[in-house]
């Protein structure tokens, strides 16, 4: 299977960036995973309405210049379904015998997803109400990766 990870913006704390070198090793044995980051929008705290719906465009059409016809689009949002782990990994377990190898996850930035790229979601994921600092949201949808995959072999780590 083939996992791709587009996420706006970059990561700027070490111990993040060796979490995701952890965990995209650890993957390595079950899936090919590509993590692509694109350019986030420098927006002020009092931006007006219009700056923030610009911004989220302009961050939308970069997230959509990789996007694939033929892939699972699963994108990240405080109003999609949410699930436990084995649900989740059941999910890409099923995808994966309808012979859907390529799934695509987009992790948004600060003020959102592009209605560009919502409405041509296959998957519209939250892990919580709650909201999580982006840059360890990527960690965290790693980790649970991995987790999927452990579970679907049957192999100890979830517990």
């Amino acid at each position: 299977m083939n996992i791709r990870i587009i996420a706006v913006g970059k990561i700027k704390e070490k111990y993040l960036t060796l979490a995701i070198q952890e965990y995209s090793k650890r993957l390595s044995a079950y899936c090919r995973l590509e993590i692509i980051e694109v350019k986030d929008e420098k927006i002020p705290e009092t931006a007006s309405e219009a700056q923030r719906k610009k911004a989220v465009e302009l961050e939308g059409n970069r997230i959509l210049s990789y996007l694939k016809d033929e892939e699972i689009l699963a994108t990240l949002e405080i109003q999609g379904q949410q699930m436990d782990s084995p649900a989740f990994s059941k999910k890409i377990e099923t995808y994966g015998i309808q012979g859907k190898s390529q799934i695509t996850f987009v992790i948004g930035g600060s003020i959102g997803l592009s209605s560009i790229i919502t409405n041509r979601s296959d998957w519209k994921l939250s892990f919580s109400e709650m909201t999580f600092p982006h840059q360890l949201f990527r960690v965290m949808l790693l980790e649970q990766i991995y987790r999927s995959f452990k579970i679907i072999r049957g192999e100890t780590y979830h517990k």
